[in-house]
């Protein structure tokens, strides 16, 4: 069966009004969607209230009122909670309901959701995405999607408020498989763009010219182009935080280790990062890795007074 997706067709659902969740979320509902909103910190929902969407006082009570539903939270343990919970999604979803998850999360766990859903006549989708709170902010996102065909089409009219670069990798567990690739590529990226930026440093040079010269040649980099100059600017509140990212890189390394894969580049970044996490930048943003980088190098990296 398929579902018709339009403000005048569906309710949608939106679980986890983070940095990110919030301003997808209030793309939707710009397009016209009915909205009703959950979080565990329900004062972090109030900006998508003012706009008009329905407070809900669990997963479970946003999926019996809506058509479509969408999470994203922190970790693999919050993805199951929402799901699988006395009050959780699956507990209240409708047979011809819609579930998303566009946490970042294990790609087995995609697949168990999948086919809980399916024996409920729910359907699910995983989307994971890339590009930050930039990405998020513009409706620029890049959406990777697993689950049946025809649901993904279904879901265009929905993805295409949210992202410009849309692509159905496959079955279930196939968008989370594919964003591991995304972070592991950003993993040993970020070790470069902060080790390039710290040579840099401590050789007098200006930062904000030598970002001119090398973000668009063959070094250039989205992390470069847009947190580069944050780095320069001694800003590292979060687009997103150390901690998930250490979250991203762990499950990554873990299927690695399933799949028999080496991969030492992202072993060193992962441990890098702890190194960012224990000196108390677990809330700052992934480039706060220079703040680390800098002192090992026994270097004090200039901040701004409104970072952390």
């Amino acid at each position: 069966m398929s579902l018709e997706v339009s403000p005048a067709t569906i309710r949608v659902g939106w679980i986890g009004t983070g940095v990110m969740g919030s301003l997808m979320c209030g793309h939707l509902i710009a397009a016209g969607y009915r909205a009703t909103v959950y979080n565990r910190t329900p004062a972090k929902a109030k900006a998508l209230v003012d706009r008009g969407a329905t407070l809900a006082q669990s997963p479970r009570e946003v999926a019996e009122a809506s058509d479509v539903v969408f999470t994203i939270v922190g970790y693999p343990a919050d993805v199951r909670e929402v799901t699988f919970g006395t009050h959780g999604t699956l507990a209240g979803a409708s047979p011809g309901a819609m579930l998303i998850d566009m946490t970042t999360s294990e790609p087995a766990l995609a697949v168990e959701i999948y086919q809980a859903a399916k024996q409920k006549g729910v359907r699910s989708v995983d989307a994971p995405v890339s590009g930050g709170d930039v990405g998020a902010r513009e409706a620029r996102l890049s959406l990777m999607v697993g689950g049946d065909a025809e649901d993904v089409a279904a879901l265009m009219p929905l993805f295409q408020l949210l992202g410009k670069t849309i692509v159905h990798q496959g079955g279930p567990g196939a968008g989370q498989h594919t964003k591991m690739v995304n972070q592991i590529l950003i993993a040993s990226n970020m070790v470069g763009v902060c080790e390039a930026l710290l040579y840099g440093f401590r050789a007098g040079l200006d930062l904000e010219k030598v970002l001119q010269s090398v973000s668009g040649g063959a070094a250039g980099s989205w992390s470069l182009s847009n947190l580069g100059p944050r780095i320069v600017a001694g800003r590292f509140e979060p687009g997103f935080f150390v901690e998930h990212f250490l979250k991203d890189m762990g499950i990554a390394l873990a299927e690695a280790r399933r799949l028999h894969l080496a991969l030492p580049g992202l072993a060193l970044a992962e441990t890098l990062y702890r190194a960012v996490e224990a000196q108390g930048h677990g809330r700052d943003g992934t480039h706060a890795l220079m703040l680390a980088l800098a002192r090992i190098s026994n270097l004090e990296w200039p901040k701004s007074d409104t970072s952390t």
